[in-house]
């Protein structure tokens, strides 16, 4: 992913506007606010008329998420997305943000500070709901890692740490530093303290813009309120920095998380309810008729008025309450021949006609390539040695299983028998060893969620990815190759000679090097841990199969199996490589050589040399890893149109985006390069 650091023109905002606003005393107050540079430089987000909407598979047609929403964010201040479950507040997030799904498409108006424009990288965050964290870093590790790789390298190593470790103490993490994250079967953060983690990471560049999608989920209510009041207040540390524009979409927060918003967007089927000072929500259901009841939180009232869910139940419970439809119609009604509604409009339109000259303050790029490859090497390395799971319990299981096969396979000698016997031996290890690489693959599911968040909010690229994921494996991978190898090799009595030695290693290697391109493939196509394991079982039992050895190539059905499979199957050449490892050079109690095996009775191609059956593994490897590369760069790419060309067009404009700093829109949408 490249970074941006175009710089960006900023109108001065100068003219003054009207809003309304709630006093302490619930008393509505006018004031008026002035917008200009001044102040220090902040984003200030408009849309107008803003409609997505999404293919309906059974009535062939679309179907509206959001219904033309108008609404601002201005720096400083911290608007709240509000409403039942499935109301669009996460849609509203996303087309805002720019990370609307590639099936969905909108309408309307989404401008900075008034213009289309592209924000450098840094200039914006957005903080998923998941918190995609490597579990077995601390957390002073996980910031300062990401430091390294967000921050320039006109920074150094130093200030990259003070910065981690500032960010880590405006979040109040400061005694959880040197504690593991954690995750399934390891005691580490609690849910509150992951999502500050969350928040610290992308807090790094200081962004003007930032983006929360639920950061109260899965948290009580005394966490929720500390993450939020946390949220609040970053605007005053940053000093400075310039204002910072703050959106959230939030369930149902508490009546301490809804005291620190400033503004309000309540949402009921894709439609505003009301918009504006949150304080004085209150006020607006009361003169409508729906009045907060008494020491009830004022979330709770808000929702259960409009969540229609459980309309039904509530009608048949109680008389004379009012249908929650009728009640959403009132209400968006009201709101829209409201003063609010008109001062909404009007304030939008200000913003939108400031056009003067003006620059928002040019953001530095992230570290270069190079530093890059290495903080990921680095850091998937400590990851590795870390993860029990990863390659140490696969270790342990390659010696059990290598012990296992001396045993068996013990005292192989020279008699006709052990012709067979050595070929049973090489082929179970070319491929049943080779096959239990598949047992890394849910880790490196997690690492693609971690890498999928990064990249989304443009901290590094694929390339830098697979670098970093490859090279941090080969240490792991040589011990594994290594030690049950030397197990297998001189306890059966293999062929004798370190060279043959060395080379059997350096094949075990290639293969195992090769299992793991193959999974990475699996999983960029398929990122679930039951299907990708079952994907890749299947593939290699299929490779396995047409390998040469359970049917000899000569014997091989010609269709699929012979061409294209045996050729494409790795196994081929891993087999090859290993027989004539073991057999070139041997003779046998009957005065056969080693040779006349392999061209007899194993059917091998003796016309090149083993090196060239390891060159071929080896090229392999190569080439799953670049075709992995393809498909992470492309699939994102590729979706957009295969969706676009399956779904029902529409006369609406379309706007495809996959990361907030990193895809342009189109046409007349907000510009993210």
């Amino acid at each position: 992913m490249s970074s941006l650091d175009h710089s960006i023109p900023v109108p001065a905002i100068s003219r003054a506007f009207e809003v309304v606003e709630s006093s302490s005393n619930n008393k509505t107050a006018t004031h008026s606010i002035n917008v200009n540079e001044d102040d220090g430089d902040g984003v200030f987000l408009t849309w107008q008329d803003l409609w997505v909407t999404v293919p309906d598979g059974q009535k062939k047609g679309n179907r509206s998420i959001l219904q033309g929403l108008t609404g601002y964010a201005r720096p400083g201040e911290l608007l709240a997305i509000m409403g039942p479950s499935g109301c669009g507040k996460s849609t509203l997030l996303d087309a805002l943000a720019g990370r609307l799904g590639s099936n969905t498409r909108q309408a309307g108006e989404i401008l900075i500070n008034g213009r289309k424009r592209a924000l450098a990288y840094g200039t914006s965050a957005y903080v998923t709901q998941d918190d995609a964290l490597i579990t077995t870093l601390t957390v002073s590790e996980a910031v300062y890692y990401s430091a390294q790789l967000q921050l320039p390298d006109t920074m150094t190593k130093l200030q990259k740490k003070e910065r981690a470790e500032m960010t880590i103490k405006e979040m109040g993490l400061q005694d959880a530093m040197n504690t593991r994250i954690g995750g399934w079967g390891a005691k580490g953060l609690s849910g509150g303290q992951k999502r500050r983690v969350s928040i610290c990471i992308e807090m790094l560049t200081r962004p003007k813009l930032l983006f929360l999608d639920e950061p109260t989920s899965g948290l009580d209510s005394a966490a929720s309120y500390y993450v939020m009041s946390r949220i609040a207040k970053l605007d005053q540390r940053d000093h400075g920095v310039g204002s910072r524009t703050m959106i959230a979409s939030i369930h149902q927060p508490s009546s301490e998380v809804f005291q620190l918003f400033h503004n309000l967007c309540l949402l009921s089927s894709g439609q505003t309810v009301y918009f504006g000072p949150a304080s004085a929500a209150n006020e607006f259901f009361a003169l409508n008729g729906f009045p907060c009841p008494a020491l009830q939180n004022p979330s709770d009232h808000f929702l259960k008025t409009i969540n229609k869910d459980f309309q039904k139940d509530i009608e048949e419970g109680l008389a004379g309450v009012i249908p929650t439809e009728e009640a959403i119609d009132i209400l968006t009604k009201s709101y829209k021949s409201s003063d609010n509604y008109l001062q909404l409009r009007s304030q939008v339109a200000e913003i939108c006609k400031a056009q003067d000259s003006g620059a928002l303050e040019k953001k530095s790029t992230h570290a270069d390539f190079l530093t890059q490859c290495i903080v990921l090497t680095s850091r998937s390395f400590v990851n590795m040695y870390r993860d029990l799971g990863y390659y140490w319990f696969r270790l342990g299981v390659y010696v059990l299983l290598g012990i296992g096969l001396a045993t068996v396979f013990s005292n192989l000698g020279t008699d006709d028998n052990s012709i067979q016997a050595r070929g049973s031996l090489l082929m179970f290890v070319a491929s049943y060893l080779t096959f239990m690489t598949i047992g890394g693959f849910p880790s490196f599911v997690e690492d693609m969620k971690v890498f999928e968040r990064e990249r989304l909010n443009g901290h590094y690229g694929a390339t830098a990815f697979v670098f970093g994921n490859t090279f941090s494996a080969l240490p792991y991978l040589a011990l594994i190759s290594l030690i049950p190898g030397a197990i297998v090799y001189y306890l059966p009595g293999l062929h004798k000679g370190y060279q043959h030695f060395i080379y059997f290693v350096l094949l075990l290697f290639a293969c195992m090097l090769l299992v793991e391109s193959l999974m990475m493939i699996v999983a960029s196509l398929v990122p679930n841990y039951l299907t990708g394991i079952i994907t890749g079982a299947g593939i290699q039992g299929l490779m396995i199969l047409g390998g040469g050895f359970f049917r000899l190539p000569n014997d091989l059905p010609h269709p699929f199996w012979k061409y294209p499979l045996y050729y494409i199957a790795f196994h081929k050449y891993a087999y090859q490589g290993m027989f004539k490892n073991e057999f070139e050079g041997l003779k046998f109690d009957n005065n056969l050589d080693g040779e006349q095996v392999l061209r007899d009775k194993w059917q091998l191609q003796m016309g090149y040399s083993k090196w060239v059956d390891l060159a071929i593994l080896f090229g392999m490897v190569v080439f799953y890893r670049l075709v992995f590369l393809g498909i992470i760069k492309t699939v994102k790419k590729m979706k957009p149109v295969v969706k676009a060309f399956m779904s029902v067009p529409m006369k609406q404009t379309t706007q495809i985006m996959e990361n907030p700093c990193a895809t342009p829109p189109q046409e007349d949408k907000i510009f993210y390069q």
